[in-house]
């Protein structure tokens, strides 16, 4: 049984590793910001939660000792990359113009952007001075 645990975990630090070595190469290679977002979010995503399985399954099966961190870590990651994902490219496409263009546009008053400073100050000026 110590073989195959000691192989498992061998096998996802491998994976881990690939992922990583993938994920870092498409950051640095891809020309673009919004290709070059996929690569730390997708795949070096997966790479570090891979070790940290590695990890949690090394102290769980061959030490005989239960680690919880890895699987908060794991669960943190996972949670916060698409959201830092998704922050990132909603401030690339407000910040492009000429991107912005070609996107088709929501209905109703409002663009992509989630606040209009005019309306913003056009609302203050009709409540007047605050007491």
């Amino acid at each position: 049984m110590a073989w195959f645990s000691e192989l498992l975990v061998s096998a996802l630090i491998l994976i881990g590793a690939l992922f990583l070595f993938v994920g870092s190469f498409g950051l640095v290679k891809l020309p673009d910001i919004m290709q070059r977002l996929h690569a730390p979010t997708k795949s070096t995503t997966l790479g570090i939660g891979a070790l940290l399985i590695a990890s949690l399954l090394y102290f769980a099966l061959v030490r005989g000792e239960l680690s919880l961190h890895e699987l908060l870590i794991t669960l943190f990651l996972f949670l916060t990359a698409p959201i830092t994902a998704h922050m990132i490219s909603k401030s690339h496409i407000l910040r492009n113009n000429t991107l912005q263009q070609k996107l088709p546009q929501p209905p109703g008053q409002r663009g992509w952007a989630t606040l209009d400073a005019n309306a913003t100050r056009e609302a203050q000026q009709d409540q007047g001075p605050k007491l």
